[in-house]
């Protein structure tokens, strides 16, 4: 008796759905993300119980670390720097909120300091950066 061997077929996993998930993953954890807003400055903001106002569209954000080293954004300047370079928005500076991230330890002169040369530069909308306060 003989007996017919029956051909074996490969076997083939489908990975289309499984790239299809990793896709979707991706996408998710791409729009669900928060990003550091200061990623090679250490500044611990002071905290406060002020309620939060809304984020203006246009805002300058000047960061004063706890030496008392002025960053804006992650370049480094020097206070005469920071003044030129606020000289230079110019009838933008009406409409462009100033914003002040300085560490809690940072120097309350140096504050003064920065708020005085936006003042001086025709910045009308001066605000400081703080956390929530947390509960004791």
């Amino acid at each position: 008796m003989a007996f017919r061997r029956r051909r074996s077929e490969e076997v083939r996993v489908d990975i289309t759905p499984m790239v299809d998930v990793v896709f979707l993953l991706l996408i998710f954890f791409m729009i669900s993300t928060t990003f550091v807003e200061t990623p090679g400055i250490d500044i611990k903001l002071p905290e406060s119980g002020a309620q939060a106002i809304e984020r203006e569209p246009e805002e300058l954000k000047i960061y004063l670390s706890r030496e008392g080293d002025i960053f804006v954004g992650e370049e480094k300047t020097t206070l005469d720097a920071l003044r030129e370079r606020l000289t230079g928005y110019g009838p933008r500076a009406a409409q462009t909120t100033f914003l002040l991230l300085a560490d809690r330890e940072a120097r309350h002169g140096r504050v003064v300091e920065l708020m005085d040369a936006a003042r001086a530069a025709g910045f009308s909308r001066l605000a400081i950066a703080t956390e929530e306060e947390r509960p004791r």
